[in-house]
């Protein structure tokens, strides 16, 4: 019996076959199948069992990763090879580039790139002339050549035939020259068949080895052992090969002199976070830009993606600091706000920091906001909003704090700031509300100029304002009555010369302004705005001329790379310029990934300050030429306190009105109040206004606007 044919068990009372195991009982002549049937059964599982074993086999997935493996070389090869080619061939390089300083808001550069293109364009023109006459050209010097050369071989024949004295050496040279034409056919010839059949074999190798340098295979048709080192711990001799491979010709030839394979150049390698880092000194013949200029290759030479391998220059000279991120860690969320999970969260602008997010390495990134202008800027949809209100979240714990703001896109990213957080609130993006917003910068700049005029050792309340997307007022084409612009950075721009009063002369009384950007360039960002910033951040740019406008040429040398962050994929991830961070001692900048706090749970940690507000309300800008009732406005400012002391009510009638209050003084408000009986009191030292009483005059004022004082 062979091994597929199952054993069957005859009943000899009825003359039926049963399997092995069943019973009599259990088996009828309809249920159990002849014997022929259950081989082929028992056949056709043992097949299957078989296929699902071979397919299933490392064997076999390992022959399958090989060829997609090499097969995908082959395809990546030649679509590197096309491309190259295209570009090559066409202007498409050329007009690419100009795309994108274009986009990137760079048009020096894209000029660059026009005026290269132009000239390409013009040699190839040329070209196609020159081949135009090519032919002509051709036909000319073939019968040049063909005559020079006849004539030489004839006169080398006479010259021969005179020396031998014998006239068939006339022709012996044209004869060696026939004969060698001869043998180089005959020898084509035969060579031709192989090289026909051999050459499209050696084009696919080429195009083979074009894809497996470039690692055009996915992840998953890699070795086993080769996927496996992707995140792999970092250890001195990857570090040391790493950096041997970079390209550097005097880095490696220094590595491979060194007794020690290069391990004297690493400090130590320490944790970091999630990651760990190690100092680098460089051999001689070697500069650290060169190194940094290599951030991609030498990352995807430790096995890890550009964004996981960062360069900075630590104080000792000829050294390099790298911070490696483990494979994959960057990826992952860093957790909420403290100031959504704590509820007894408090601030103090002075002395305190705002809690903001993490650095590299894992530790709690915080800012000093004290007597500190800021300019964050970044591209579009990256989370520069959400950063800079994180920030004012936490400032706005602080209750002495005032704050005037401009959100000229006007979706609503600052309304939890109204009523109560924000004296004035300005939310749109048109003419009009950059009117509004410039005219609160001004009421910033009068502010700041009443507050230096004031009797020395006078101690005064910080006053923030911020504007959110500045650049819709530095491009607005507005112009006032006097025919001076809005917009503009020019000296005759009301916006750009606020701002910079701000800049030169606020800090000293606290008068700060913040200022959120998109794209930074010349035109959106005057040169003279952004470097009157104490504390410069970038979210991810397009080009390092961007990333220099943002943080300036110092970060930027320093190693600080936010042209380098992932577009989309590193959201709230900014690079800090600033003396208020802690930064590692001998760096320029530093990297924090900030807390995400959504506009939900913005809402509600400006509820939870708000309740430590009592009395604030939020105004916008009135109307220019708008008819003042000062009594009416005087008592709207007051909100629902009992009592304000007189110089923050001048600060909210200016808040709530520049052109009618922005100049008032206090001899101003008291001359408005006289002879009203709620006049100016002095109460614990200080000159203060009573609720009470102002409600009470405006209440009993006739109707032709005059008052009287009731007792």
């Amino acid at each position: 019996m062979t091994d597929n044919v199952v054993p069957l068990f005859k009943d000899p009372t009825t003359g039926t076959y049963t399997l092995p195991g069943d019973t009599p009982e259990a088996a009828s002549p309809a249920a159990v199948p002849a014997p022929e049937a259950v081989r082929r059964v028992r056949v056709w599982r043992r097949s299957a069992r078989g296929l699902r074993a071979v397919v299933t086999h490392e064997r076999t997935r390992s022959a399958v990763r090989l060829v997609a493996r090499h097969g995908m070389y082959v395809l990546g090869g030649t679509r590197v090879t096309a491309r190259r080619t295209w570009e090559g061939r066409t202007a498409s390089r050329y007009e690419r580039m100009i795309r994108a300083a274009e986009a990137g808001g760079n048009f020096e550069e894209a000029k660059e790139w026009e005026d290269r293109l132009t000239r390409y364009r013009a040699a190839r023109h040329h070209r196609r002339m020159d081949l135009l006459k090519a032919p002509q050209d051709a036909v000319k010097s073939a019968g040049y050549a063909f005559g020079l050369t006849a004539g030489g071989l004839l006169m080398l024949g006479i010259v021969l035939a005179i020396a031998a004295k014998d006239p068939s050496w006339i022709l012996a040279p044209l004869a060696t020259v026939i004969t060698a034409i001869h043998w180089i056919v005959m020898v084509g010839t035969v060579v031709w068949g192989p090289a026909v059949t051999v050459g499209p074999w050696l084009a696919l190798l080429a195009l083979w080895g074009v894809g497996r340098k470039q690692q055009m295979a996915p992840q998953w048709t890699l070795p086993a052992k080769q996927r496996d080192s992707v995140g792999a711990p970092i250890t001195p001799s990857i570090v040391v090969t790493a950096l041997r491979d970079l390209g550097i010709s005097p880095l490696r030839k220094a590595i491979n002199e060194m007794g020690d394979a290069g391990a004297q150049m690493l400090g130590p390698i320490r944790i970091a976070g999630c990651g760990v880092e190690v100092d680098v000194t460089l051999p001689s013949g070697v500069s650290t830009e060169e190194v940094q200029g290599r951030r991609r290759k030498l990352a995807e030479n430790l096995a890890r993606h550009q964004h996981e391998v960062f360069i900075t220059i630590p104080v000792a000279a000829r050294t390099i600091r790298l911070w490696i991120a483990d494979s994959g860690a960057l990826d992952e969320p860093i957790g909420p706000s403290p100031l959504v999970l704590d509820k007894t969260v408090t601030a103090n602008y002075k002395t305190g920091k705002a809690v903001w997010g993490q650095d590299l390495r894992g530790d709690a990134a915080t800012l000093s906001l004290y007597q500190r202008m800021l300019l964050i800027t970044g591209k579009s949809n990256q989370g520069k909003t959400a950063a800079l209100r994180a920030l004012a979240l936490w400032a706005a714990f602080d209750t002495s704090i005032e704050f005037r703001i401009a959100d000229l896109k006007g979706v609503g990213d600052w309304g939890m700031f109204d009523g109560g957080l924000a004296t004035t609130l300005i939310q749109g993006p048109t003419d009009a509300h950059v009117i509004k917003a410039t005219e609160m910068v001004e009421g910033l700049v009068a502010e700041m100029d009443r507050r230096i005029q004031a009797p020395a050792g006078t101690v005064f309340t910080p006053l923030i304002g911020i504007v959110d997307e500045a650049q819709v007022a530095f491009m607005c084409p507005a112009i006032d009555d006097d025919k001076r612009p809005y917009g503009g950075s020019k000296a005759t721009s009301r916006y750009f010369m606020a701002v910079r009063k701000i800049h030169n002369q606020g800090r000293a009384v606290d008068v700060l302004l913040w200022e959120g950007t998109q794209d930074p360039t010349d035109q959106n960002l005057p040169k003279l705005v952004r470097e009157g910033a104490h504390t410069r951040i970038s979210l991810v740019l397009g080009t390092e001329s961007q990333a220099r406008m943002a943080l300036g040429d110092n970060a930027v040398d320093g190693g600080a790379a936010p042209h380098q962050l992932r577009l989309g994929l590193d959201k709230g991830t900014v690079v800090v310029a600033s003396d208020g961070i802690t930064i590692p001692a001998g760096q320029t900048s530093i990297t924090v990934r900030t807390h995400y706090i959504d506009t939900d749970q913005a809402t509600e940690v400006a509820a939870r300050a708000k309740a430590l507000r009592a009395g604030i309300t939020t105004t916008p800008t009135a109307d220019p030429g708008e008819q003042r009732d000062p009594l009416a406005d005087i008592l709207a400012v007051l909100g629902t306190e009992t009592r304000v002391i007189t110089q923050d009510v001048l600060k909210r009638l200016a808040a709530l009105n520049q052109d009618s209050y922005g100049k008032w003084t206090f001899i101003d408000l008291k001359r408005a109040l006289d002879g009203t009986g709620a006049e100016p009191y002095k109460s614990e030292g200080r000159m203060t206004l009573a609720r009470e009483r102002v409600a009470r005059v405006v209440a009993s004022r006739t109707p032709d606007g005059s008052t009287s004082a009731a007792e």
